[in-house]
């Protein structure tokens, strides 16, 4: 995702804030069942040297999970937190498996 409409609208999407980020969901409503990702760090974060460094970690994190457990068809918005750039790898991926089973669509009702 690169225009700022579609981070926008993902805002008024599900929402699943975690230590090291915060992960936000919203079904297009098109017919297309791919997945969009973007990411935003903000400059309260750090240096441009720092905010990369964690649109990077945040990039893999996407790489790893969500083929296999995002939302078809959605848009997802990692927003990067202060802490998450000295959090372990590892607990950033238990923690974006978690965030994606809480705004997965329910099913049954």
């Amino acid at each position: 995702m690169s225009r700022r409409r579609d981070f926008l609208a993902a805002n008024n999407g599900r929402r699943a804030p975690m230590p090291g980020f915060v992960l936000l969901v919203r079904p297009r409503g098109d017919d297309d069942p791919g997945i969009r990702v973007g990411y935003t760090v903000t400059k309260k974060i750090g240096n441009a040297v720092v905010r990369n460094r964690m649109k990077r970690r945040l990039r893999a994190l996407a790489r790893d999970l969500l083929p296999e457990c995002g939302v078809p068809g959605a848009d997802h918005v990692l927003i990067g937190r202060q802490g998450g750039i000295e959090r372990d790898y590892a607990k950033l991926h238990a923690e974006l498996g978690k965030a994606l089973a809480k705004v997965a669509p329910r099913v049954g009702g």
